[in-house]
């Protein structure tokens, strides 16, 4: 975006083993992570990448962009309606072309995905403590 910052490439999915020796964050640095519950109101297949997902998503009163890099385990049509957590208040990225506002949380376990989604159906912008 012109802004002296690469773009971002690949996958965002960590790869480390439970236990395996990471950096750790304080609490403080964790606090300023929000998490909120978003509903999808629109998923398409990114133009310009195989394996993102373009995600419009609802966020309370706002509605925002995230690229996903999870097309190649969910369907993007059958996600529209869905509830999903995200990471809100990320600082936006250009992934392939595209803009980011957030980042969905998911876990990967070897080939499945599932996304981290709330047990009930919650408002759009509710805060995950």
């Amino acid at each position: 975006m012109g802004d002296g910052k690469p773009e971002a490439k690949g996958s965002n999915v960590s790869e480390a083993a439970p236990g395996e020796a990471r950096p750790t964050v304080s609490f403080a640095e964790f606090k300023k992570l929000e998490l909120r519950v978003a509903t999808v109101i629109e998923a398409k297949p990114h133009p310009n990448a195989d394996k993102l997902v373009l995600l419009r998503v609802r966020v309370g009163d706002c509605e925002k962009q995230i690229v996903a890099g999870i097309r190649q385990y969910r369907d993007p049509e059958t996600l529209a309606g869905a509830q999903i957590v995200v990471a809100d208040n990320l600082e936006p990225a250009v992934l392939r072309g595209e803009r980011s506002e957030g980042m969905l949380l998911a876990v990967l376990d070897g080939e499945e995905l599932a996304l981290v989604v709330p047990d009930t159906k919650v408002r759009d912008g509710s805060l995950v403590t």
